[in-house]
């Protein structure tokens, strides 16, 4: 009971827990998940009775990356890092917090799978009224909190532009320079400020996975379901959407943290870094806005029962495999801007 009172005093007091420590737990808690998917298939697979249950956990596990790549996952989580640490954040836990929320959907209908019940094949199945009304709301959460995002980064790639220029001109720099300010930062101020921390991404993760609309979820379901029919253990089959979590946890906590350490080399050095935040700033806020617009191009499509060519085709776009680029393209940007750094040293040193 003291461990855990003391464990409790820790997490309402963590702000002031140093940045390593808060690493730990993080990462510990992803570790944490790979260990209870392992623990429930080995449990769920006494005696090996059940050979098919690790190849379909490997599939899951698998699938957790694939669907932490899509273009929505890094947008949102690389533009609420972004707004962290422009308030003089640490944010290490963006990547878990969204993710985790994001996977709790699909390990509630996987519970509801393996409990055999039928309600979770209406919000499957395309037509139905379930699955439109979980549509709409992901959906819609998810595109407005991105333009949301988008727009409030954008307000800050203006002013990075801006400032930059100053400084080529002899001007100087300081810190609140690169910060969003202006028309637009005043009014997403209060939809902003529900998202004060890294935990309250959770929630918008929860939303975003609401609508049941990506390849990735909906076949891991049905690996459950299929699974289920074919006599694998319960606790296997909780196995399955655990393993999804675990891999979704572990690649979005990655990307979280490599984002932050980005970000604020760029912020809190401005002079040097001028150019460089003033390039991903405006990546994260182009990628966000790009999202932005295809998914409320989608949700209007759905909701209004659209049969124009331009809501129809953003409707059909598939994201999965394109945030793999977005990924390459920060660190291409990042690459880059670690080379000339490095050249421009070697050049102060021998001047």
């Amino acid at each position: 009971m003291t461990a855990l009172t003391e464990f409790a005093t820790m997490y309402r007091e963590r702000d002031t827990l140093s940045l390593r420590t808060r690493l730990l737990f993080t990462f510990g808690a992803v570790a944490a998940l790979h260990v209870a998917a392992v623990v429930l298939l080995l449990v769920g697979t006494t005696g090996g009775a059940q050979p098919l249950a690790l190849g379909l956990v490997i599939t899951a596990y698998v699938a957790g990356i694939k669907h932490s790549y899509d273009w929505d996952h890094i947008a949102a989580i690389d533009n609420s890092t972004r707004k962290f640490v422009a308030q003089h954040k640490d944010p290490v836990s963006v990547g878990f917090a969204f993710s985790l929320g994001h996977s709790s959907v699909v390990i509630l209908a996987g519970l509801l799978v393996v409990a055999g019940a039928t309600l979770i094949g209406q919000f499957m199945e395309d037509g139905t009224t379930g699955n439109k009304v979980l549509g709409l709301i992901g959906s819609g959460v998810s595109g407005l909190f991105l333009l949301t995002m988008g727009l409030f980064n954008g307000s800050a790639f203006v002013r990075a532009t801006n400032v930059y220029r100053q400084v080529q001109r002899g001007g100087d720099v300081r810190p609140e320079d690169l910060e969003a300010q202006g028309f637009v930062a005043r009014l997403l101020a209060k939809p902003l400020s529900k998202v004060e921390r890294p935990r309250n991404i959770y929630v918008i993760g929860f939303l975003f996975g609401l609508g049941f609309d990506t390849a990735t979820t909906i076949g891991l379901l049905v690996i459950t379901t299929t699974a289920s029919l074919a006599g694998v253990s319960p606790l296997a089959l909780m196995a399955l959407p655990l393993a999804f979590t675990a891999a979704m946890t572990l690649c979005d906590s990655i990307n979280g943290v490599a984002m932050m350490k980005m970000y604020k080399s760029a912020i809190h050095n401005p002079r040097r870094k001028l150019g460089f935040n003033a390039v991903i700033t405006g990546i994260s806020a182009v990628s966000a806005l790009f999202i932005a617009v295809i998914t409320l191009g989608g949700f209007v499509n759905s909701a209004f029962e659209l049969e124009d060519p331009i809501t129809t085709w953003l409707g059909e776009i598939d994201l999965g495999d394109a945030g793999l680029i977005l990924v390459g393209l920060f660190v291409i940007v990042w690459a880059a801007s670690a080379v000339r750094g490095r050249a421009r040293g070697r050049a102060a040193r021998s001047s």
